[in-house]
């Protein structure tokens, strides 16, 4: 966990210390050309800077071990901060964006001067962009390989969003960039400034967009989305084949923080058990579960019979007539 924790850490400082330098250099470029685009991406980088920042918040403040007030430790704090981030690239980069993009569609027509410093500009943002969008996929490609998965439903189910954040900023940042070298090149060879304000709309799109799709995955771990379904279906075949348990009646994982789970299973032992034999059963088939998936952080056994009707209510309630 600590290594991981590190190679997220560094993945955010890369994509920092690109994103300042590049809101530096795209906002020169964008006052001197007067490019709504050029200055739309200032704006992009800007709000990507800032999304560096809340995530290295989220990741030292949600290491902190727990405590009294919060006995399940402070991992979500890591959701909150990075939907802080989700917002931060909704507010100061899409809006700034659409405003701009717009400014320049329905507004007086500006002429763009020297386009060719927006061009270099951009060309030397793509190249940190990559560098720092290359560092993020190499992490991603790494840990979904680890885990078996393909990089489309690993991002899916993952639940450390601060590598997932950094990939998407950053896969757009590099979007962005070629729709910025667009509008500034149909404006230069056009005359008209539509093309300009265009890319920067646009943008704002895209911004939109990913600060849609990074809230809603932190809203979903916020609230308390369940375990990978592998490690649920793993974890309840594993409960199934211990020999004190007759039926798992229900069982309950939630998601407390990357790399942590909750994970509470009501079942029905077999009987003539004596209270002895049922807590050495507990503490034996909790070990087998931790030694299995390390990421289980809490574990709860709950003995209850199979045939309390409002339990199998709630149950069914939940999960339908088929238990997944």
């Amino acid at each position: 966990m600590a290594e991981e924790k590190s190679e997220s850490t560094l993945t955010v400082l890369v994509a920092l210390g690109a994103n300042f330098a590049i809101a530096v250099l795209k906002m020169i470029a964008g006052l001197i050309t007067g490019s709504a685009a050029m200055l739309a991406e200032a704006a992009h980088s800007v709000a990507d800077t800032f999304t560096e920042v809340f995530l290295l918040t989220a990741l030292r403040r949600s290491s902190r071990p727990a405590d009294r007030r919060h006995p399940f430790g402070y991992g979500k704090e890591r959701y909150f901060w990075s939907l802080i981030a989700a917002v931060s690239i909704f507010v100061s980069g899409a809006v700034f964006a659409f405003y701009e993009g717009f400014r320049t569609i329905f507004g007086e027509s500006a002429e763009q001067t020297r386009p060719l410093i927006g061009y270099i500009v951009l060309a030397l943002a793509f190249v940190l962009e990559g560098i720092s969008w290359v560092r993020a996929v190499r992490q991603v490609r790494a840990d979904a390989a680890e885990v078996g998965r393909a990089v489309p439903r690993y991002l899916q189910l993952i639940d450390d969003p601060t590598v997932k954040t950094v990939f998407f900023e950053d896969s757009a940042a590099l979007v962005g960039i070629l729709l910025a070298f667009s509008g500034i090149a149909l404006h230069d060879a056009t005359g008209s400034a539509f093309w300009d304000g265009l890319a920067s709309v646009l943008i704002g799109v895209l911004l939109a967009g990913v600060a849609y799709l990074l809230g809603r995955t932190n809203l979903g771990l916020l609230i308390g989305r369940q375990a990978d379904p592998a490690l649920v279906r793993g974890a309840r075949e594993l409960l199934r084949s211990a020999p004190e348990v007759e039926v798992v009646v229900d069982l309950l994982t939630m998601v407390t923080g990357t790399d942590q789970v909750l994970l509470c299973a009501r079942l029905d032992f077999v009987e003539n058990l004596t209270s002895t034999d049922l807590e050495l059963a507990c503490v034996r088939i909790s070990g087998e579960l931790r030694d299995h998936y390390s990421d289980l952080d809490e574990i709860f056994l709950e003995p209850v019979p199979r045939s309390d009707p409002e339990l199998r209510a709630r149950v069914l309630a939940r999960y339908g007539d088929e238990v997944r």
